[in-house]
């Protein structure tokens, strides 16, 4: 798998990353992941007439001998045996955490994640190479994966796979993690070992995988968990405060943004109350402060969400107009998704019929305000 020229010259991008694994690839029917979510991006962007073929890339399919810059060759082996079998001992799943409720066995189980790992490393070695770019990938962000283990939902860590190709041709890396969930196992990979990258976590408290307390971690990584009901004015605040001064400090080359949609008001694994709006205003406020950028996907379990979310904020990086109201083709895209199964609601009918939510204003909690303050002085 190639990571990129070295003859670049020019900017690369906006470009756009997808594959067509993920329109018939599942963790199972009873798996949060059961719902579409990158093809719901690819279809309703297509309608919108925002994936031209020259910002299309389609995503190239990671080798294990790439994968094992960050992963085991046990553990990948274990990886693809079970895909190729079906099944797994109970040897390998105790040892690598694979056929457990939260990360299955399932067709393609080595194959997803390795297409996103390999567009993530493809993109981090495409701006490596150019002086300048932006590039989203939302079937990459898989920031829970740990070097010999499968871990919430999580089979390869792409985030760290991407972070480490940057690093390779020698660039400063800011990584910023809005997804309700901490990226465990991004800290766990750089939390103190790397000058060249900072980590910069917003993530619900008292929610799985109960990890990234309050405060500076390692000298290089910033964790706020907040509380429930986190509405837009408080996320404004959070990054004003902190999440744009600390990545403009340290000055980096690139910026990965995992902008996992599982903070909005919808999603049904976490109890934050964003609107995309907040999304907006992370990515446009980051931009500006590195020349190169890599926004990815996460986590979002519900698909009207995800989908509305993930295409805004590729209009936003392309340039696009985003309009009031979704053209019938766009439209019939959210129409046509479903739960995949469950007692689910159905959803508003906005979430049918535009791309923007409504602003989620709302009062800023003092215990926010005071840790804040704690982790801008830390």
């Amino acid at each position: 798998m190639e990571t990129g020229s070295a003859e670049a010259t020019e900017a690369v991008g906006p470009l756009f990353f997808g594959s067509s694994i993920y329109r018939g690839s599942s963790y199972g029917a009873a798996h949060p992941l059961r719902v579409p979510r990158v093809s719901t991006v690819m279809d309703l962007a297509g309608a919108l007439g925002w994936l031209p073929a020259a910002r299309y890339r389609t995503s190239p399919r990671a080798k294990p001998a790439a994968l094992r810059i960050w992963h085991g060759e046990a553990y990948l082996a274990a990886l693809q045996a079970a895909e190729a079998e079906g099944e797994v001992s109970a040897e390998v799943r105790l040892r690598h955490g694979i056929g457990t409720l939260s990360n299955p066995v399932f067709a393609e189980m080595f194959r997803r994640p390795a297409t996103g790992a390999g567009a993530v490393m493809l993109a981090a070695g495409m701006l490596a190479a150019a002086p300048s770019g932006v590039i989203h990938v939302p079937g990459g962000g898989t920031h829970h994966g740990l070097p010999d283990r499968a871990n919430g939902f999580c089979y390869l860590n792409d985030p760290v796979l991407g972070i480490l190709v940057l690093r390779r041709a020698g660039l400063r890396v800011a990584y910023v993690d809005i997804d309700a969930h901490h990226p465990d196992g991004v800290e766990a990979a750089f939390a103190g070992t790397e000058e060249g990258v900072r980590l910069i976590s917003v993530h619900e408290e008292r929610r799985w995988p109960f990890t990234g307390p309050l405060g500076r971690t390692g000298g290089n990584v910033f964790n706020l968990p907040v509380p429930a009901g986190l509405n837009d004015s408080e996320m404004a605040m959070v990054t004003e405060a902190m999440i744009l001064p600390r990545v403009a400090e340290f000055a980096p080359d690139a910026i990965v943004l995992q902008a996992g949609a599982d903070s909005l008001r919808e999603d049904p694994l976490s109890r934050l109350a964003l609107s995309g709006h907040a999304y907006r205003a992370v990515l446009a406020g980051l931009r500006g402060l590195a020349p190169r950028l890599l926004l990815l996907g996460g986590g979002g379990y519900n698909p009207w969400s995800v989908g509305r979310l993930w295409t805004l904020l590729w209009g936003d990086l392309s340039g696009q107009e985003i309009p009031d109201r979704l053209p019938p083709e766009a439209e019939a895209v959210l129409r046509a998704l479903s739960w995949k199964g469950g007692a689910r609601p159905p959803p508003e009918e906005a979430l049918l019929t535009t791309l923007l939510d409504a602003p989620r204003p709302g009062p800023v909690r003092t215990e926010l305000r005071e840790r804040l303050v704690a982790l801008i002085g830390a």
